[in-house]
């Protein structure tokens, strides 16, 4: 008998494509059986999926039990509050909506309908993200006081992906923002204060493409910043303690490896080589610090064992609402010139 989990993708863009996609064939609970693509049949041409051409159309023919969704984040909300309302378990790509009392909603009726509605954070499962967590946890650094934590590219021209279309909930603070943020909650749970510098800095930017913003923890502080016009080597991760700090450079591999068409298989999938790891500076001692391989095939298993087995969730909405709340609490911060605390921002 067959007891994995029918799964369709609504949107298949390229993350979609590279991403999801492969990440869904490789998780032994998910069947991969549609997608929704208005134009093309490009999952059915890669994976002999049928192709639907609304979502209307896939939750009629009820062919589905999980639907992903990665489409533009307009339409994060309204499209996972329909596939709830059908019965459908949903994963939604970051941010899980625009407005964080969407996200509520959403969160509600998941509840009341016992589905799963869980939010593709991805980036938790980063290799440098996770040897950041070892190092929290294990304390070698003594007591923390400052996280730098940075996602810069250099795009110094203005493209036509809708995520820099004029379009709410678009911009470089939902699109990284989302990411950095939920890393820096993760670790050190939520912040007193935070305060943010968020701007358009290209020439024809219509949406940000730059933030800065500072999340108070009293005696930690921590600064999450990503920017297009950066074009020079900065250290994706900067963490001091009383003891020593912790640099990292470089991206975690799996996304490039996503992009030469790899397949997330075998246990090198997402193992960096030791040149690329980071270093520790403890007193005169400097040191590599092994990278612990990244896994995004984490995410969906998860995901699968929460529906088929009861597993508890480790990406919740809840969680997202705290990230969207503090990122609406950001582009107030940014607008205003002003800190905004736990207790303005709601969070």
């Amino acid at each position: 008998m067959n007891n994995t989990i029918r799964t369709a993708i609504v949107g298949f863009g390229s993350v979609a494509e590279k991403m999801h996609a492969p990440l869904i064939k490789v998780c032994p609970d998910l069947e991969l059986v549609a997608s929704v693509e208005r134009r093309t049949n490009r999952c059915e041409s890669l994976y002999q999926t049928t192709t639907f051409r609304t979502l209307d159309d896939l939750l009629a023919a009820d062919v589905a039990d999980l639907v992903v969704i990665t489409t533009p984040n307009e339409f994060h909300f309204p499209m996972a509050k329909q596939c709830l309302e059908a019965g459908k378990h949903v994963v939604v790509d970051k941010p899980v909506t625009i407005f964080s009392q969407e996200a509520e909603e959403l969160d509600k009726l998941a509840k009341e309908k016992g589905l799963i509605c869980s939010v593709f954070h991805n980036r938790r499962y980063d290799g440098d993200f996770m040897t950041l967590q070892k190092l929290v946890r294990e304390g070698d650094l003594g007591d923390l006081v400052y996280l730098e934590s940075h996602f810069d590219r250099f795009r110094p021209d203005v493209s036509d992906n809708w995520r820099e279309a004029q379009v709410a909930g678009n911009g470089i603070t939902f699109d990284l923002g989302s990411h950095l943020i939920d890393q820096v909650v993760l670790l050190f749970g939520l912040p007193n204060w935070i305060q943010a510098d968020i701007r358009k800095q290209r020439t024809g930017a219509v949406a940000d493409d730059y933030f800065d913003i500072i999340l108070d923890y009293g005696s930690l502080k921590a600064r999450v910043t990503a920017g297009a016009l950066v074009n020079v080597r900065t250290p994706k991760f900067l963490l001091l303690g009383k003891n020593g700090s912790f640099q990292k450079f470089g991206l975690d591999v799996q996304e490039a490896a996503f992009k030469a068409g790899d397949k997330p298989e075998g246990p090198a999938w997402g193992v960096e080589t030791e040149e690329k790891w980071g270093k520790i500076f403890l007193n005169e001692e400097v040191k590599m610090y092994e990278t612990i391989p990244g896994d995004y095939r984490i995410l969906y298993q998860n995901v699968a064992d929460a529906i088929s087995k009861g597993t508890t969730l480790d990406i919740t909405i809840p969680q997202a609402i705290s990230v969207l709340k503090i990122i609406e609490a950001s582009f107030k911060s940014s607008e205003e010139g002003c800190r905004i605390s736990r207790s303005e921002g709601g969070w």
